[in-house]
């Protein structure tokens, strides 16, 4: 079975036998609603997206796990951010309860963007009120009420869920020393608190084993979305899992190349053995 919510999400549930795993990739969309009126340049503003990873986990399903994919782009509302993480200064009157603005609210980069990059205004002055607030109930409200509701369903069903929070990262801003050669992929478990360590070190140590090179919380730990949902003394684990685009497609033009299908290949692999090891935890827990 399958859920669309037109525009926001779209859920892709087991096609067999179910695990108790969940993939959300909330930076994959590339449908830019009507009324998203930006003025950088839209070559540009793509290059915030996670283009592809929504394809390259598209077989999650087929494993017995659960894949939830955002439609919309990130830079138009970011589900990966608390809904009150905003700049007071952006809006054009005053918000209707308190905000809690973070540091990526103060770099352009909270639940609504209002740089580009660097230097690049997104917008030619404030946002109404209106329209963030409907942004945050038309698309950020149905993307965690969705994701929440899989991870409670799984949790009870199971008593334990892991969740992968799915990524893609601009090769060149891999950690602040390159001595190790920079980084295949990033695992942010938020310094060991939004999973059991020893999972990560097991999706590390399978992705090294494929000749993958991997880094943990440097420099990503993870945000919102595995912060949100995890309570690993419960038995509810989430994983923010960052991969290299440059392994996959062309950063510039986010046309795929010849290795995303290795890559693909590669993350079918993971993902299979996310799933053995939830189902063996399940197991061993039913046996005690």
């Amino acid at each position: 079975m399958s859920l669309v919510i037109d525009d926001v999400l779209i859920r892709l549930d087991p096609s067999g036998g179910s695990v108790p795993v969940v993939l959300d990739s909330p930076h994959s969309g590339t449908r830019y609603p009507a009324g998203f009126n930006f003025v950088c340049p839209l070559p540009l503003l793509r290059q915030a997206e996670d283009t592809h990873v929504d394809e390259l986990f598209a077989a999650a399903p087929d494993y017995g796990a659960t894949l939830i994919c955002a439609l919309f782009p990130r830079a138009f509302l970011d589900v990966n951010r608390a809904s009150d993480d905003i700049d007071p200064e952006m809006l054009d009157g005053p918000w209707p309860g308190p905000l809690n603005p973070s540091e990526k609210s103060a770099m352009g980069m909270g639940l609504v963007r209002n740089l580009c990059r660097p230097g690049l205004p997104m917008y030619d002055g404030k946002l109404p009120v209106a329209e963030v607030v409907d942004r945050i109930e038309r698309y950020w409200r149905p993307y965690h009420e969705q994701l929440a509701g899989c991870i409670d369903q799984l949790h009870g069903r199971f008593g334990m869920v892991w969740h992968i929070n799915c990524h893609s990262m601009p090769s060149l801003t891999v950690g602040a020393d390159d001595r190790e050669g920079g980084a295949d992929f990033v695992l942010g478990d938020r310094d060991g608190t939004t999973c059991d360590p020893g999972f990560t070190r097991f999706v590390a140590d399978y992705l090294r084993a494929l000749g993958y090179r991997v880094r943990i919380n440097d420099p990503y730990k993870g945000v919102e979305l595995v912060r949100r949902y995890s309570r690993p003394a419960r038995g509810r684990h989430s994983l923010q899992l960052e991969i290299d685009r440059r392994l996959y497609m062309n950063e510039e033009t986010l046309e795929k190349h010849s290795g995303f299908d290795r890559l693909r290949a590669d993350l079918n692999r993971l993902v299979a053995a996310i799933c053995d090891h939830a189902g063996a935890m399940v197991a061993r827990r039913a046996a005690e």
